[in-house]
């Protein structure tokens, strides 16, 4: 679900973009001077929330961007098997299976509580609390 949408002018860093259809946090963002004839110009450093690639984009400054909704939520590690972990949802208490980013890995053990991000439909394992 989007939750708004934003010109590219009033991105700032921090912000979380939709960018090629992936869900993207702000690094910096320049915004050139409007010309005698033309348009600002802004050029975004972003990266991927979930893979950690980063993307950089020029753009006009009257383009826009979907905000999309991020979603915190907790649970619990019932078992991990290969690159998916199984978690209980600590609210509804249901079961999913959730990939995780590269920086949890050496931290996750059964029982163990963590946080998740829903954005877009798409899951994923953030960091161990």
């Amino acid at each position: 679900m989007v939750l708004k949408v934003i010109s590219a002018t009033e991105v700032r860093p921090g912000t979380t973009i939709i960018i090629d259809g992936e869900a993207c946090a702000v690094k910096s963002v320049d915004v050139s001077k409007t010309g005698k004839h033309g348009a600002s110009k802004c050029r975004i450093e972003a990266i991927e929330i979930f893979s950690g690639k980063k993307k950089i984009t020029a753009i006009p400054g009257s383009t826009r961007f979907e905000v999309p909704m991020v979603e915190k939520r907790r649970g619990q590690i019932l078992s991990i098997s290969g690159d998916k972990v199984s978690v209980m949802d600590l609210e509804s208490f249901e079961t999913i299976d959730l990939p995780f980013i590269e920086e949890v890995k050496d931290h996750l053990a059964p029982e163990k509580q963590v946080e998740y991000w829903d954005v877009e439909g798409k899951k994923a394992i953030m960091r161990v609390i």
